[in-house]
């Protein structure tokens, strides 16, 4: 097919019939150094696109991408089939990206366009030409100075994308009405894609796993801290027996019926909970369950496998303490989630997922490093090593930690201490359910602890307000230019610069609550807007303007909520409010304050 397709390329730009003639005729042109041949590396590519089209007779498009290097040029010319299914250029929508060397270390990049004014922008592989000339290039000169390499794969490495596309773009649709009726109260659109998109990756690689193995019978599975259940849901309903475990029952699991089978259950590492018949154990930001999941399917059976998704960082004990600087957390915490596995023998791999998180990076275990005789052996290979990271880290069974000199990065292959055998159950202990692996483990409890400072006296709170609103106005006092006419905005501080001046005793209670001042700050959005780690006042002139481009669920939110609370500035800030009364969403006193109508709506009768 490549090389029909170059030929009709040739013919065309030989009979002189393709537009853009003036550059694709310059494709080549250069010779290599010592050679009597144009180097071009010719390339056919697949785009499959992230949303679904709706007036596309297929979903995916096939493009040319030529590149001369030596000349410093990659064009892309997209291709059509014709009546036949035959494949040819397109003479319009041919584009060249051309990298110039202007001088010394002084380069050029351009764009060219084919026809700009009979351009077909469908919003799904053409963009416009406006996107390439304004947004693409931008982002090629960066990417071209900056020298960081990624720490991990490239996004879906293991399955076919071709399969995860067309799949994604099914399951999307089939469970998009799940955000119309979400219970919870975090955010529908970011859990339920992300879930759709990891049962995506779980139906391609057990699919393909099945094919490998010559399988007919679709996986099983148990979800470890399954969370909303959505995944488990997900799984369930696409032909897949499993259930999901959590410690927490979520209110959003009624809504699911009875073929999705979520339990409400402290998981705990021992003999009690082992899973000798499951294909799969699931680890979706497990947390403190992550490090055991592959312990748990090692134990389980010899061929349990299992798929880990970590998020935050724990050991087996507690909280995971760093050892390495040169890494950032993330990847040093995987490096050690991944070290597990080895230990547990699996042949760990890692992929990216396609995801709206930070955290995408799994880890699968889906072989064994060692014959089925060898298990007792891993075993007890397993017992040495928690047991060892345990004593690293100074952890006696009340979880209190200590000082942290071990290294984290030697992976045992075998067992060949035989003086540490003796340690190797010290901190095993034998009950009526078989063994424990780590005394003093402490499962999360089931009534989640509010520590996002929503739960602090309010009296506290507001002397945090008042003192970085004061922080805030005093730093402009210099500088700001007196004037009758201008409210004075304060000035941007870092978060260390606010931290600095708070006293020792705010700064431990702060420090007790899950991202401490940040959090507070956040949480009084009417005060402050905190973006990047500064902190300044919130402008409400500001979000007067983005108002219109709200959607419309959050506009009827705002309109429930208008008056219902009094104004900050108005009562606290020397030049009051910077909106008018009738403007500001806010009561400007006690007269103007109105019931909240969401409050109403909650106490109406099911």
């Amino acid at each position: 097919m490549l090389e029909a397709l170059w030929s009709d390329l040739a013919s065309m730009v030989a009979q002189g019939s393709c537009e853009m003639l003036a550059f694709i005729k310059e494709l080549g042109k250069e010779k290599l150094p010592e050679t009597d041949a144009p180097y071009l590396d010719v390339v056919l590519r697949t785009l499959f696109p992230k949303s679904q089209p709706r007036r596309c007779s297929t979903t995916w498009r096939k493009e040319l991408v030529i590149k001369d290097t030596f000349n410093g040029t990659v064009t892309f010319l997209p291709l059509e089939e014709n009546d036949e299914g035959k494949y040819q250029v397109k003479k319009c929508n041919i584009y060249q990206i051309r990298l110039t060397h202007i001088k010394g270390d002084e380069w050029s990049i351009s764009m060219l366009t084919s026809s700009p004014e009979n351009w077909v922008a469908d919003g799904i592989v053409y963009p416009k030409t406006t996107w390439l000339g304004n947004e693409l290039l931008s982002k090629l000169a960066k990417w071209s100075t900056e020298k960081k390499q990624s720490e991990f794969k490239s996004t879906l490495s293991l399955i076919s994308v071709a399969k995860y596309s067309k799949v994604y773009q099914e399951l999307k649709e089939k469970y998009k009405e799940m955000v119309k009726v979400w219970p919870e109260v975090t955010d529908p659109e970011k859990f339920v894609y992300e879930d759709v998109a990891i049962a995506t990756y779980l139906l391609i690689l057990w699919e393909e796993e099945r094919a490998e193995k010559g399988l007919t019978k679709k996986q099983s599975f148990v979800d470890l801290g399954c969370g909303n259940g959505l995944l488990v849901h997900i799984l369930s309903n696409e032909g897949y027996p499993g259930r999901g475990i959590d410690v927490r029952r979520r209110k959003i699991w009624d809504m699911y019926g009875p073929q999705t089978h979520l339990e409400e259950c402290a998981i705990r590492p021992d003999d009690s909970y082992l899973f000798p018949n499951v294909d799969w154990l699931i680890g979706n930001h497990s947390d403190e369950l992550t490090p055991w999941i592959p312990v748990i399917a090692s134990r389980s059976s010899y061929s349990c496998c299992y798929f880990v998704l970590p998020c935050c960082f724990y050991d087996f004990h507690g909280k995971y303490n760093r050892r390495q600087s040169q890494k950032t957390q993330y990847r040093e915490y995987l490096d050690f989630v991944t070290q597990v596995g080895f230990v547990c023998g699996f042949s760990v791999e890692e992929d990216c997922l396609r995801i709206p998180s930070t955290k995408r990076v799994c880890l699968i275990g889906k072989s064994r490093t060692y014959p089925p005789m060898q298990e007792d052996q891993f075993d007890e290979q397993i017992t040495q090593y928690i047991n060892n990271r345990q004593s690293c880290n100074g952890v006696s069974s009340d979880k209190t930690v200590g000082s942290n000199q071990c290294d984290n990065h030697h992976v045992v292959n075998s067992v060949t201490d035989q003086a540490s055998e003796s340690v190797c159950a010290e901190n095993e202990t034998k009950t009526d359910g078989g063994r424990v692996w780590l005394s003093g483990f402490q499962p999360r409890e089931k009534v989640e602890q509010v520590r996002n400072c929503a739960s602090l006296p309010r009296d506290f709170v507001d002397v945090v307000v008042l003192s970085v609103a004061s922080l805030l106005l005093n730093a402009t006092q210099e500088k700001f230019d007196v004037c009758l006419n201008t409210w004075n905005k304060g000035e941007s501080l870092s978060l260390r610069e606010v931290a600095e001046h708070l006293d020792k005793e705010t700064l431990k209670r702060l420090k007790n609550e899950y991202g401490g001042l940040q959090t507070l700050l956040k949480n009084n959005h009417q005060v402050f807007e905190v973006l990047n780690g500064r902190v300044c006042f919130r402008d409400w002139r500001e979000e007067k303007i983005s108002k219109r481009t709200k959607p419309e669920v959050k506009r009827r939110f705002s309109a429930d909520a208008f008056k219902t609370r009094l104004c900050w500035f108005f009562i606290h800030h020397p030049d009051g409010c910077c909106l008018t009364s009738e403007s500001c969403p806010y009561a400007h006193g006690t007269e103007e304050l109105r019931q909240s109508q969401i409050m109403k709506k909650k106490k109406q009768p099911q």
